[in-house]
């Protein structure tokens, strides 16, 4: 997830660009970059590391006065190649510039035949190709906007672009399909963001492109042109629409929390953890060597929080789909226990920062011992990422929320991709049930996408749950993991005492806790050992236990019920109950007038033992 702004105007471009850069930050820091025209003047600026760099960089940038500028910025985070200034953007072909947010999946396809059309190339990056696609292009048709459309149609996966080119040094091309992209606009300036929060107090009118869209902007004798196009080259009109004048607010893309926001992205930034892995009938990472997989007899996962729950649910898969023994340790707890180390054994840690202390030395640990090692990560370039032998990224984007959500979704994701990865090395699945679990992958995004009427009936039970001396949440299988992380949940933001058990341990001591006054939140998915969850849960109802039943199936006896969408598939199950408990939490929590994004006692990335 990247950030991208645009302008054309007679402002200080180099102010408006960087306070642009500046609102987006959050969607990405590991590099950052302008690229500006004064006619025919042209200055791009680049630098890795945070946002402060670039503004030392172009401190002695000056703009012209009283002539039009054009210029575009972006924020990175890193999905294609390393945090470099050469994979910084914006990217660079003969005479054209490029700003792009999302992942090109064919990419590669496309620099093979502009390599052998003489194009040279000088990043590791997907971007890059964009700007020497519409160069090719722009030789063989001399209109640059028909060669905009032509490139545009070329590319597969995600975008949001900005182009610039010196032939047509007062225009912005842009294109939009699958990430965020709005235009602002005065009489007399355009403006373009990732975001509404780069726009605010500049623009007082705003329109939000659909997917497919794309065109060209210009200011000609102090007046904007907007041209709007649909794929089939024809014109679309311009709906525009009022823009807040709350920063914070435009932040939250209206939300009240980014937590709420961020349960909200799940959908959206599920797509691009999948984007360019799930192809040809088969799973593809290509920052993994498959020779990482020889002579591993065994999976050794290590985590914190919510990551560990992220890599217990993930040992379900594995010993299931990959049939390779796994185990799953808390990082903490393995640092000092002398752990037996197998050389045989691939060592797999996960954490949302790639910084947490505990985590990060039992990967030292397990890297002098001589394993193999794979980070499950979200920020490239981190300290865990540049020590473990291979990463596989997340792309969940920034999480603003210290309760996690999105990046628990999409190291669920990864893990479920790997296990059928791994798999398919070890030929232990047949070709017909990998195809099933493709298209269960690739149906998620759509799983995760919220019913406002179940988050309406949410936030009328919560307030059925704020008393109470405790919560019960209780799974089965894979839902067990699920059932600890909605208690984590409960327990980081309204400070409600919650546990996580799985169902069948009721009766070995914690159902002697169970009367009117204790909460069970039952996970009851249709496709595993349902009728075994619901004996476990009419013998708490016995014990008087009041019973939150999440299920497909009615379930009488239970004194609230949520009901999730009849599946054919637990893993949809799974993702499902997951949006629920990450509401129902948020929604309690709101009750008791808690701040949500910012619980006490607790920060984003755990760096101290």
């Amino acid at each position: 997830m990247c950030g991208i702004v645009g302008y054309i105007g007679q402002k200080n471009i180099k102010e408006v660009l960087i306070n642009g850069l500046s609102e987006l930050e959050y969607r990405g820091y590991d590099s950052a970059g302008i690229a500006i025209m004064q006619e025919s003047n042209l200055s791009i600026y680049k630098s890795i590391g945070k946002l402060n760099n670039l503004i030392d960089k172009t401190k002695d940038l000056k703009t012209d006065k009283n002539i039009l500028r054009v210029g575009i910025g972006h924020t990175r985070w890193a999905t294609h190649g390393k945090p470099t200034e050469l994979n910084a953007h914006p990217h660079i072909g003969e005479f054209s510039f490029v700003v792009h947010n999302g992942i090109i999946e064919n990419y590669k396809k496309i620099k093979d035949k502009l390599e052998k059309n003489g194009h040279k190339f000088i990043s590791q990056t997907d971007t890059e190709v964009i700007a020497h696609l519409f160069e090719y292009n722009l030789e063989k048709q001399s209109d640059a906007l028909k060669a905009f459309q032509i490139t545009i149609n070329e590319l597969e996966g995600a975008y949001a672009i900005l182009l610039i080119t010196k032939s047509e040094n007062n225009r912005i091309f842009f294109a939009k399909n699958g990430s965020p992209l709005i235009i602002g606009y005065t009489e007399d300036e355009i403006y373009f963001g990732s975001s509404d929060a780069p726009l605010v107090g500049l623009a007082n009118e705003v329109t939000y492109f659909n997917d497919n869209e794309f065109g060209v902007v210009s200011i000609y004798n102090n007046t904007n042109s907007i041209e709007i196009y649909n794929k089939k080259f024809e014109k679309v009109d311009i709906i525009k629409k009022s823009l807040s004048i709350n920063k914070q607010f435009a932040q939250k893309g209206g939300f009240r929390f980014f937590m709420e926001k961020e349960v909200y992205e799940q959908s959206r930034v599920i797509s691009e953890t999948i984007m360019g892995r799930v192809k040809d009938e088969k799973i593809e990472f290509e920052e993994l060597n498959k020779t990482l997989f020889d002579n591993i007899e065994n999976i050794t996962i290590c985590a914190c929080g919510t990551s560990f729950h992220a890599g217990l649910a993930s040992s379900y898969l594995f010993e299931r789909i990959s049939k390779v023994p796994t185990k799953v340790e808390v990082a903490s707890e393995f640092r000092y226990k002398e752990p037996l180390l197998n050389k045989n054994t691939l060592f797999i840690v996960i954490s949302q920062s790639g910084e947490t202390a505990d985590t990060l030395e039992a990967l030292k640990m397990a890297k002098e011992a001589g394993l193999k090692t794979l980070v499950i990560c979200n920020v490239d370039n981190s300290s865990m990422v540049r020590l473990a032998d291979f990463t596989i990224l997340t792309r969940a984007g920034i999480e603003k929320g210290v309760a996690s959500t999105k990046a628990f979704a999409t190291q669920m994701v990864v893990l479920w991709m790997l296990s059928l990865y791994i798999a398919n090395i070890k030929k232990s699945i047949s070709k017909e049930f990998l195809e099933k679990e493709l298209k269960a992958i690739l149906t998620i995004p759509s799983i995760l996408k919220i019913d406002n009427n179940l988050h309406e009936k949410l936030k009328r039970l919560s307030k059925r749950y704020l008393h109470g001396h405790g919560f019960f949440f209780i799974g089965r299988d894979i839902f067990y993991p699920l059932a600890l992380e909605g208690a984590l949940k409960l327990k980081e933001i309204s400070y409600l005492h919650a546990e996580g058990y799985p169902a069948g341990e009721m009766k070995h001591g914690p159902i002697a806790l169970a009367d009117s006054e204790l909460f069970t939140i039952a996970l009851m998915p249709k496709n595993i050992l349902y009728e075994k969850m619901k004996s476990n849960v009419e013998e708490l109802s016995a014990r008087d236990s009041t019973i939150l039943a999440i299920s497909a199936y009615e379930f009488e006896i239970a004194d609230d019920f949520i009901k999730i969408k009849e599946q054919n598939h637990y893993m949809f199950e799974f993702f499902e109950m997951m949006i629920v408990l990450q509401l129902l939490a948020m929604e309690i929590a709101i009750r008791l007038g808690n701040d949500v994004d910012m619980p006490r006692n607790l920060a984003k990335s755990v760096t101290v033992e």
